[in-house]
């Protein structure tokens, strides 16, 4: 089992759609949960409800601060927003492999409700993607050094 924390500052949309969608994805091989370093305190309304269209459970999804997760053990940290990926991790996640791998924000979209809808499912759908290449690794028990060449060459940095 991989266990993945998905870093976004401010945990309310990003890293919210990438815990819901890896847990269904790669259910039985990886256990992700997403936190932030300044959280908001409040999931995006729209996270929940296109996360729900797509087909992705929304049930406990909840915007907390990565001080929460000192004790999870995660394999892999994944910054999914700019601003996170060039922030300084604390101390505790330090034997965790850590990647940028970076989304468009869809919340950002200012827009028509249409137009809101097309960014957030775009970044599902991105999502998704991801998910399914990281199921893969994570039933290949990789070292650190590999799952990492394996992320870079799927588009992750760091």
């Amino acid at each position: 089992m991989m266990k993945i924390l998905f870093i976004c500052t401010h945990n309310r949309c990003r890293s919210i759609l990438s815990e819901s969608i890896s847990n269904k994805i790669g259910a039985g091989q990886i256990e992700a949960r997403s936190a932030g370093s300044q959280p908001v305190g409040e999931v995006h309304p729209l996270s929940l409800k296109y996360l729900s269209e797509a087909g992705y459970p929304n049930e406990g999804l909840r915007s907390q601060y990565w001080d929460e997760f000192e004790n999870f053990a995660a394999d892999l940290i994944v910054t999914v927003c700019d601003a996170a990926a060039g922030e300084a991790c604390p101390v505790y996640f330090g034997g965790s492999l850590k990647v940028h791998w970076g989304l468009a924000d869809p919340s950002k979209v200012d827009g028509s409700d249409s137009e809101k809808e097309q960014a957030f499912m775009s970044c599902i759908e991105e999502i998704a993607r991801r998910a399914e290449q990281i199921k893969v690794l994570a039933s290949q028990d990789l070292d650190k050094d590999a799952l990492r060449t394996a992320l870079h060459a799927m588009g992750a940095n760091g």
